[in-house]
């Protein structure tokens, strides 16, 4: 005779683990993150409330906490400041360490002040969800045992590690670290894979930091955002309104001369434009570093050095150090296509860096940069420049 409520076959116990699971997930992508972090939309209040207190049984998550750490990582991302940045603490400390650094960071009152406003400050936050964060997994636990006996220790113990290693780990991890890329975000944001299912869409990492306050990740018509995909199911009940979701890239194929609409596409899209700058180039950057390879082993220099190559020319200038930034000139200089193709890349970041410009400067530095990099004998640049006078508002 058993003394628990529930007894399920062996898969019934996978399946219903994979579902508690998985609602956590989609608390964490749909409530903190794109609703509190981002403000990217806006629930109603029965399904805001239920998701805080599935977080608290199921995480112990405070969200002032989370909202402002993940704030913080936006703010300052891949500086020694960043929380949880890959590029700075190594993968494997991000990955195998993520829910310390986060329990490390919650302790430092400066976060919170500076980055927590706009959370949940009601009596529930202040006298139970945060003051007793460890009551509700307690309280998971006693359910998890009274439903399903010694089995369920183990649902809870995958229960207590599903956000740690998911969220805390591999995206804050792997998504700044290995992976493809659609916008050439400032940071080293990836996406790890096109179909966001198993962590909510948070896959599509690179795709949330071009667009931070989108409420929906997915940007290519093969990706597949599931977190968006609920946000859908509720809107058509009116449980939740979507505030922003990220442009989309449109074309006037039969434009020949750039615009002010021109102007404020590209702006609006400059993470795309790079993103597609990098990707239509990559081919001539791969052609023009075979020849240095040849060139620098003729002239008998170290030919490791251009290993590195490939990686600071899709780097912004700012971002290199001055030893890069030196080595990388020494080697453009016994290459003049590819120096050609690195200082436009260059120059057409400052067309939206440079804010104290008027709008009619600004057409005109991009239509010149057109005009140059159409007149650079160079295949790639041409098609990009043509390709970048058809963008359009939508």
């Amino acid at each position: 005779m058993s003394f628990w409520l529930l007894e399920l076959p062996w898969w019934g116990y996978i399946l219903l683990t994979l579902g508690l699971t998985h609602i956590t997930i989609a608390a964490v992508t749909i409530f903190l993150h794109r609703y509190q972090a981002h403000r990217a939309l806006e629930l109603h209040p029965v399904v805001s409330h239920f998701f805080r207190f599935w977080l608290w049984m199921t995480t112990g998550i405070v969200t002032k906490q989370w909202a402002a750490i993940h704030r913080k990582h936006h703010a300052r991302c891949e500086t020694v400041e960043d929380p949880h940045s890959p590029q700075v603490l190594g993968l494997a400390k991000v990955l195998l360490e993520g829910a310390e650094l986060y329990r490390l960071e919650a302790d430092k009152q400066e976060t919170m002040d500076k980055f927590g406003s706009g959370t949940p400050d009601d009596w529930l936050e202040r006298h139970v969800y945060s003051k007793h964060s460890g009551v509700g997994i307690r309280l998971m636990l006693i359910i998890n045992v009274l439903l399903f006996g010694p089995i369920g220790l183990t649902i809870w113990a995958v229960q207590m590690a599903w956000i740690p290693v998911n969220a805390a780990g591999i995206i804050n991890g792997i998504g700044h670290y290995w992976g493809y890329r659609n916008f050439a975000a400032d940071d080293a944001s990836t996406n790890i894979v096109p179909w966001g299912i198993l962590i909510g869409g948070e896959e599509l990492h690179n795709n949330h930091h071009a667009y931070a306050s989108s409420a929906k990740l997915s940007s290519r018509w093969y990706e597949f955002d599931i977190g968006w995909m609920y946000i859908c199911i509720m809107r058509f009940f009116k449980l939740v309104h979507v505030k922003k979701i990220a442009p989309q890239v449109r074309f006037d194929w039969a434009k020949r001369k750039c615009d002010l609409d021109t102007l404020q596409a590209v702006i609006t899209h400059r993470f795309d434009v790079m993103g597609k700058y990098g990707a239509m180039l990559k081919k001539a950057y791969k052609e023009e570093i075979h020849k240095l390879h040849a060139t620098y082993r003729y002239h008998g220099h170290d030919a490791s050095v251009l290993e590195r190559l490939r990686h600071w020319l899709h780097l912004d200038a700012a971002n290199l150090q001055d030893k890069e930034k030196l080595a990388l000139a020494n080697m453009l200089q016994h290459n003049a296509r590819l120096q050609t193709i690195y200082e436009l890349k260059q120059e057409l970041a400052r067309v939206w860096a440079r804010s104290t410009a008027t709008q009619e400067q600004l057409l005109k530095d991009l239509e010149a940069w057109c005009h140059r990099a159409e007149q650079s004998g160079i295949q790639a640049l041409q098609d990009f420049s043509y390709r970048l006078r058809c963008y359009k508002m939508a």
